[in-house]
């Protein structure tokens, strides 16, 4: 059975064929994202606790060891970390990789649950998880900050404007606020007054807690009509706080003012953000899954003018890292090397074969295949990574084999007399089962890669199948596209008047056959001592 004969009787439907794969991989190409690395998901959650004012040694004891405990009973857990600082415990628990993220968010819960007989009473909120892929990192940190306005003011504007909008950008996942100053009213109280006044300071933290809550104040019911009453008593600034009542003694009301003072400030002086030298807010912007890292970054850069637009003219956007610059650097030097290794495949094709014809049949597998796994790409979800664009370069010194064997094939029966289509036909059928040979042993060679486990197996699979279906491919066009081209194109040369290139070059070839026989026929007339060098040679090695 020839399978190439029905491509070579049809070649209209051949070359629509050969079109169409063309055109979905040049549709397919602008769309496949791009990314340093192959994206890969670790079953990863991340579970935080926090019991404000906590040192960090209670955090571990009374917090961070109970959940433990009950993390490490679930099935599947490889690594745990857990990090405890004033206030707050974040524990991060990685499972196998096969594992699925939400029945091990189930897992999580379940054991968040069990421990919470353990924990302290007074935890403001249970312990919460949330998914994290560690191998993200934030492809732009920006900084925020301004020489005028306070850093409370500049958090805000950060925080309500500027993250809200950029998080909207798509591709853009989230937007994580680094040494964040939200704006609070901080109560300092002198422990030498309280202390001669008899208060205690758990008193005034709860009349603090009351003092500025907004609660439904009713309503006014009238014969025709009913109005509700809203008076917003929050405090929402230093000076009215001062006036605040904590106790009475004596008769007299204790005022803040009398044990202390309140002040405007953030409500975590714990945490800061630096840039060259000065506090600002860092905006640290995450991708979603899949998206393009050079397309988000750079929808990020024209929505900036519309954003600083309507904020204050004070406050200035920085760029702290970009991760597209290397990438984008990375990316195309490989393309480059791509470029470059398709012109030099053709261009050593032609100085063998020294026909346009004879080096544009073979020459056509390199963008049908490259742009066909491109196709094939897309569909499964890879991008173009240091990885897969490596493997493409690899690839186009395999896709033009199989094309050229069937070509020296063809042309070896049309020098014997045949026509160019009968040539087409016989050679198709004589070559076609050692070109499915040469693609299967190409293929086996990166099974290993297939069937690697764990992080590194993940990584480069990409690479595998990238590879794999280049070959396939071109095996694909060897096959049906090259014996049609030649059945329509190819002709005897023996027969054509050759130019001063064509003949320097062959007599150039007859020189390198003449010496390539003197050497053959010495070693055939010495053939002991050359299996002895060999086996020097392996021995050496």
């Amino acid at each position: 059975m020839n399978i190439s004969t029905r491509f070579i009787n049809r070649p209209v439907a051949t070359s629509l064929l050969m079109a169409g794969i063309f055109l979905l991989g040049l549709a397919a190409f602008p769309l496949l994202p791009v990314a340093p690395l192959p994206q890969t998901d670790f079953p990863t959650i991340q579970v935080t606790a926090q019991l404000p004012g906590a040192s960090p040694e209670t955090m571990a004891s009374s917090v961070a060891q109970p959940l433990e405990n009950q993390f490490g009973a679930i099935p599947g857990v490889t690594e745990m970390t857990s990090t405890s600082v004033l206030g707050t415990t974040q524990i991060t628990v990685q499972f196998d990789l096969d594992r699925n993220i939400d029945a091990a968010a189930q897992d999580i819960q379940a054991a968040i649950e069990a421990a919470g007989g353990q924990l302290p009473k007074n935890l403001p909120n249970p312990p919460h998880y949330k998914k994290v892929n560690p191998s993200d990192s934030a492809i732009l940190i920006l900084a925020v900050h301004s020489d005028v306005l306070p850093i409370t003011q500049v958090d805000d504007i950060a925080e309500n404007q500027i993250a809200q909008q950029i998080s909207r950008i798509p591709g853009i996942a989230q937007v994580n606020i680094g040494g964040q100053q939200k704006p609070a009213v901080r109560v300092q109280i002198d422990p030498a007054k309280i202390a001669a006044l008899g208060i205690q300071l758990e008193d005034i933290a709860s009349v603090i807690s009351q003092a500025s809550v907004n609660t439904p104040k009713g309503s006014i019911n009238g014969p025709e009509h009913n109005f509700a009453i809203y008076d917003n008593d929050q405090l929402l600034e230093a000076a009215p706080w001062n006036d605040v009542i904590v106790a009475y003694r004596n008769g007299a009301p204790i005022r803040i003012r009398d044990i202390g003072v309140a002040v405007d400030g953030p409500e975590n002086t714990q945490t800061t953000a630096w840039q060259n030298g000065q506090p600002g807010i860092m905006l640290q912007i995450f991708k979603q899954p899949g998206a393009n890292i050079i397309e988000a970054v750079n929808s990020v850069d024209e929505l900036l003018p519309s954003i600083l637009a309507s904020v204050p003219p004070s406050i200035k956007v920085d760029r702290i890292i970009d991760r597209t610059t290397t990438i984008k650097a990375s990316v195309h030097e490989v393309e480059f090397t791509l470029m470059l290794t398709c012109a030099l495949v053709v261009g050593v094709i032609f100085i063998f074969l020294r026909n346009v014809w004879a080096t544009v049949i073979p020459g056509l597998t390199v963008p049908l295949a490259l742009l066909g796994t491109c196709a094939v790409m897309y569909v499964v979800g890879f991008s173009l990574d240091n990885l897969s664009l490596m493997a493409l370069t690899i690839a186009v010194g395999f896709v033009v084999d199989d094309a050229i064997v069937m070509l020296e094939n063809i042309y070896r029966h049309i020098e014997g007399g045949m026509t160019p289509k009968e040539a087409a036909i016989k050679g198709a059928r004589e070559i076609g089962f050692t070109i499915l040979s040469i693609s299967i042993s190409l293929v086996a060679v990166f099974i290993p890669l297939l069937l690697m486990g764990g992080i590194v197996g993940r990584l480069f699979r990409e690479f595998a199948i990238t590879v794999t279906v280049t070959i396939a491919v071109s095996a694909f066009v060897a096959l049906t596209l090259s014996p049609t081209l030649c059945a329509l194109f190819l002709r005897n040369q023996k027969e054509q008047r050759h130019g001063k290139l064509y003949l320097t070059i062959e007599r150039g070839f007859d020189k390198l056959f003449a010496a390539y026989t003197r050497g053959l026929d010495f070693v055939l007339r010495h053939q002991r001592a050359t299996l002895l060098v060999f086996l020097a040679t392996l021995a050496t090695s």
